[in-house]
């Protein structure tokens, strides 16, 4: 679409592609979040539901900025069901998990994947010239890196 955005059309271009693989598997990662926290079970209920609730309402945020930022760049922003499911580069998520200690297992290597991509992601926008959406997937990356650690945080003695 066109817009007044000055960004260059090749920056343009690299950074809706990074942008639209990390709001697939963004908001895949808010899905299964949000399965946790819903299903969790165990002596540690009551902190992790707590815990997951606060996670997937900031990815909910943070996702919304991403979308907006494809908008802004005159692409369209697809986190249609059929898009995730078909996309995402998320492991699937089971949905057999209870165990509270399970579900951040899970949710951990799922997180540490996609604060992999959205690093990458940083890289590639900053090195294509769109120095903001290199700035809007560093806040990312920090959200999902406090995330991981606080996953792991479960595991370390």
């Amino acid at each position: 679409m066109k817009t007044l955005n000055d960004v260059p059309d090749n920056a343009k271009k690299v950074a809706v592609g990074v942008l639209q693989g990390i709001l697939v598997d963004s908001t895949d990662l808010t899905n299964a979040t949000r399965q946790a926290h819903w299903n969790v079970k165990g002596p540690q209920f009551a902190g992790l539901h707590k815990l997951f609730e606060e996670f997937y309402a900031q990815l909910n945020v943070l996702t919304d900025e991403i979308a907006e930022r494809i908008v802004q760049l005159g692409a369209i922003a697809d986190g249609t069901t059929q898009t995730i499911g078909n996309t995402t580069r998320l492991e699937p998520y089971s949905n057999k998990i209870l165990d509270g200690l399970d579900h951040v297992k899970a949710l951990a290597s799922r997180y540490a994947a996609h604060a992999k991509t959205v690093r990458e992601g940083i890289d590639a926008s900053d090195e294509a010239g769109d120095t903001s959406t290199a700035d809007l997937l560093t806040e990312h990356s920090r959200f999902i890196d406090k995330s991981l650690w606080m996953l792991e945080a479960h595991f370390q003695k």
